[in-house]
């Protein structure tokens, strides 16, 4: 009985020449080779092809035994023998001799289920007769001294700007010719794993490519079923439930609550999601490791620098589509659906409020990186249906404390659609809701829609008066001015900026305090009088929160490059702008730069021309609406939507 006797012709392996090149390399060495990788990820597909070609093999010299095919570890060995044509009952070392005189490859193949046997057994062998070739596929090592390892991943989806990556290649395979941006589609949903793209390419009998990919592109667990040599090869579903049924009680638990984590994720929102009364935050870092290594969850960054240290950064893992639908099913038989969403959202409001301390403290960049980090996690919490009004409590505390990613980032559209979502989620008179009803308020005003911003804030100012909250009043006075400028009323304007300036804020962690009312007010003066526009740009950078206010420093920068173009010095006009540019591309926000980058051309004419710089008035303003970066997009997955 040969190797492949249970199987029809191999199929083309694509997409592995590297691997293949490895592991045949690795082959001719001492100890056992290991091939490694998730479910579906066509390891006994690369060691069948590999195992073909080597040059140790004729036909009838590969021995494989499928641990997966009901196998018990007593028989292990047994079905071993019968495999390379000697009676089941024997001693190993008459195997080996047998092995050697025929130079046979011994594969044991998905060992999973018996991987404690098969390492007991490849021991033995290789006690025996070191020089066997021995292979082995499993979806974690089977940890022995000497045994080499090839990490098997899913297939790339593209291999640079415009390039098809070996994945779209098998899909391309499969389906014949087709338009490459579905194919691409399609794949990138299938996150490039081979099986499910063997699957899906089988579901284009009863649909078309394009149906196909739009089925794949909405959320809902993939359920793709066809012929296999393996039951557990018919589906994605069954492919993942054998590797489940061989974890922990612990682990399976932890397993489907991190499927309600969409993106990549470090360990401590791994335990704010899993740890509750069954399950310790201690035991969910060693579920991590074991989930790791049984390769269902995967490592995308290793831990860097020294724990404890201020420049360590912890892992960060990922369950993959397949993995995270079947989690989820899991997840909802067992009941345990709410708690671990509700301990999600509980979690991103966490997140949340600490980027926006960081963006008033320690730094602005780092505010935004800790959002871009998280982006998809704080997407799903703020667009995931609540569970109750505790709940969309908790998503409205997310938008709020997100004001800097809408307000000064750019992404006004996107924080006005959560707002105008969950406000009316959100009934009771609380000051959260105040603050919600003022940020919806100025991302309006921001927008020039005034029909929009002014019942929000005249709402914010009843509730502002109601809580006797100063800084709200200030925050609403600033709003107003930008409504303001918008229609061209200096004079309401800087009444607005000054009653908002003037104010000294007691909480600085939330919103535009007196420091910008200042930087806006210079920009509003500085087409009427330098002086009062100089001594209001003075006035923000002395007040200013922190150095690293790239914001407030932008717009300060921004104030002084009108003032100087107006009153005449391009020169200093020139370099103050340019400054602005810098600063503000820093943390981003597109109308802003475009508006910079607008006057920085005049700017630049002006001086080749020796053009009149004395301006009273018509200077570019970012507020003018002036047309975004086109290749600018919503920060979140979510399409930003309404005026």
């Amino acid at each position: 009985m040969t190797a492949w006797a249970d199987h029809g012709p191999l199929p083309a392996v694509v997409g592995r020449a590297v691997e293949h090149e490895q592991v045949t390399g690795l082959l001719g060495g001492p100890g056992p080779v290991t091939l490694t990788g998730p479910a579906g990820v066509g390891k006994s597909l690369l060691a069948r092809a590999v195992l073909q070609e080597h040059p140790a093999a004729h036909p009838g010299t590969v021995v494989r035994i499928a641990c997966w095919d009901g196998l018990t570890a007593d028989e292990l060995t047994g079905a071993l023998r019968r495999t390379a044509g000697l009676p089941p009952a024997g001693t190993v070392e008459e195997l080996v001799r047998h092995c050697r005189a025929h130079r046979m490859i011994v594969l044991l193949d998905d060992c999973d289920p018996l991987l404690d046997a098969c390492a007991a057994l490849v021991r033995r062998l290789l006690r025996t007769e070191p020089a066997l070739l021995i292979m082995a596929t499993a979806r974690r090592p089977l940890g022995l001294p000497g045994e080499r390892t090839v990490a098997l991943a899913p297939l790339p989806v593209a291999l640079g700007e415009g390039i098809a990556g070996p994945a779209v290649e098998l899909l391309a395979a499969r389906t014949g010719p087709a338009a490459p941006e579905l194919l691409v589609a399609v794949c990138r949903a299938l996150e490039g794993c081979p099986l499910a793209i063997e699957l899906a390419a089988r579901q284009l009998d009863r649909m078309t490519l394009v149906q196909l990919a739009a089925r794949l592109d909405a959320e809902g667990p993939l359920h793709f079923s066809g012929p296999s040599p393996t039951t557990r090869h018919t589906s994605l579903h069954a492919a993942h439930a054998a590797g489940y049924a061989l974890c922990s009680p612990l682990d399976r638990r932890v397993w489907a609550r991190l499927s309600v984590l969409l993106g990549d994720f470090d360990p401590w929102l791994a335990q704010c999601v899993c740890a509750s009364s069954d399950v310790s935050a201690a035991a969910v870092d060693s579920a991590l490791e074991r989930l790791r290594a049984a390769s269902v969850l995967v490592c995308v960054r290793d831990a860097e620098g020294a724990p404890g240290s201020g420049t360590a950064l912890p892992p960060r893992y990922r369950l993959p589509r397949g993995a995270r639908d079947f989690g989820r099913l899991r997840l909802r038989e067992t009941g345990d659906e709410a708690g671990a969403l509700r301990r999600f959202r509980q979690a991103c409001a966490a997140l949340a409020a600490e980027a926006q301390i960081t963006w008033q403290g320690t730094g602005q960049q780092l505010a935004v990186r800790l959002v871009q980090d998280e982006r998809h996690h704080l997407d799903a919490a703020l667009t995931r249906p609540p569970l109750d009004t505790e709940d969309a409590l908790g998503a409205l505390d997310i938008a709020v404390s997100l004001w800097f990613q809408w307000a000064a980032c750019g992404f006004r559209r996107e924080g006005r659609a959560h707002l105008d979502r969950l406000l009316p989620l959100a009934q009771e008179d609380t000051a959260l809701r105040a603050r919600a009803l003022w940020l919806a308020g100025y991302l309006a005003a921001q927008e020039n829609a005034p029909a929009a911003a002014e019942p929000l804030l005249a709402h914010a100012w009843q509730a502002a008066v109601m809580h006797a909250d100063a800084d709200g009043l200030a925050r609403i006075a600033h709003a107003h001015a930008v409504l303001a400028l918008y229609r061209e009323d200096t004079a309401t304007a800087v009444a607005c900026l000054e009653e908002a300036a003037r104010h000294s804020s007691r909480d600085p962690w939330f919103g535009p305090g007196p420091a910008h009312s200042w930087a806006l007010l210079a920009i509003a003066l500085a087409p009427l009088d330098a002086v009062r526009a100089r001594n209001a740009a003075r006035r923000a950078w002395e007040s200013r929160h922190a150095d690293s206010d790239f914001w407030l420093h932008s717009t300060i920068l921004y104030a002084r490059a009108l003032i100087e173009r107006a009153h005449g010095d391009p020169a200093a006009a020139l370099r103050a702008c340019r400054k602005a540019l810098v600063a503000k591309k820093l943390i981003g926000d597109p109308l802003f730069i475009v508006s910079a980058r607008t006057m920085l051309a005049g700017l630049r004419r002006g001086i080749r021309t020796a053009a009149p710089v004395r301006r009273t008035g018509g200077e570019p303003r970012w507020w003018r609406g002036a047309d975004p970066d086109p290749d600018h997009r919503p920060f979140f997955s979510r399409p930003r939507t309404g005026p």
